[in-house]
């Protein structure tokens, strides 16, 4: 099985690793972390064991692939001066799978419509990990994976796919709904995203004992529940105490979008809170909360 990955940050080369690690011929597109990948390779420190992996191929785009990839795993993030389309086109060939392993809600429409007959997976990590030095993958906790093909539905390829991570020992779940299992996820990283970032640093524990705090998270979590109606992926009514719950027994944990705030990257305001907010606005229903932090964002990110 030929798999190239399109990011070289923790998801691709945690999750492009253990592919390696299951006897696939995994390729690799990397940035910042080129030169150390092309001479060494990863490096993984896993609770499913440890390993060091060196990619069949370590590229600086996808023009420069050679072969015809079986799957392409894009593990980038979603950000609006990233146009995938053109990342793609030069590998995705007829019999090629694209699986999208990253946050957001709605990532999947722009390229369905531009690879029309294309098999899309879309995926969702939940995991804690992080590179802090160029190649070291450092796999601290949790790491199930939930795919399914997008719009709806199972595949073959999709469970070969699934298999192959099985095989590694890494938790994985299939579905036939993969939107309402965004948007199911979409409940918890809408409110604690933003607000560990707005917060000045807040940590989950900073949020959860700050009772306006917690308003304002039930608050964006019902407009979540409202959308996620509205696009056909009712979810349980449990949801929110569910969620609430299990933050509130975490260790005191800062968010992905806090950290990439405070190393400096760019952060996922579009597809995290922009897409839901213009979902809303099209389908004229009023979600003040969301609005409120995506607003909030944008001003962050505007002072730098």
């Amino acid at each position: 099985m030929k798999i190239l990955v399109v990011g070289g940050g923790a998801i691709g080369g945690l999750y492009g690793g253990l592919l390696a690690k299951a006897g696939a011929k995994v390729s690799f597109v990397c940035r910042s972390n080129y030169k150390v990948i092309k001479e060494h390779g990863f490096d993984v420190k896993t609770a499913l064991g440890d390993f060091n992996f060196k990619p069949e191929q370590v590229l600086k785009n996808t023009d420069d692939y050679q072969g015809v990839a079986d799957y392409v795993l894009v593990t980038t993030k979603v950000l609006p001066e990233v146009d995938f389309i053109e990342l793609l086109k030069p590998v995705i060939k007829n019999n090629t799978t694209i699986i999208l392993l990253q946050n957001g809600i709605h990532i999947e429409n722009d390229i369905a419509a531009a690879f029309p007959g294309i098999e899309i997976i879309s995926g969702l990590a939940f995991v804690c990990v992080s590179q802090f030095e160029p190649g070291i993958i450092d796999h601290q906790d949790y790491g199930r994976l939930v795919l399914g093909v997008f719009p709806r539905g199972l595949s073959p390829k999709l469970e070969a796919i699934a298999e192959l991570y099985r095989s590694v020992g890494l938790e994985l779940e299939t579905t036939d709904n993969i939107v309402k299992c965004r948007w199911k996820k979409l409940v918890w990283n809408a409110p604690y995203n933003p607000l560990s970032v707005i917060g000045r640093s807040a940590t989950t524990e900073d949020i959860m004992l700050n009772k306006a705090m917690v308003t304002v998270v039930k608050k964006v979590m019902e407009e979540v529940c409202l959308l996620a109606d509205l696009d056909g992926c009712p979810l349980k009514e449990t949801v929110i105490d569910n969620n609430l719950d299990a933050t509130e027994k975490m260790t005191a944990y800062k968010t992905s979008m806090l950290l990439d705030f405070e190393n400096g990257r760019a952060l996922e305001t579009e597809a995290i809170l922009g897409n839901a907010v213009r979902f809303a606005a099209e389908n004229k229903v009023e979600v003040p909360y969301l609005k409120f932090l995506y607003v909030s964002l944008k001003l962050i990110e505007r002072k730098g």
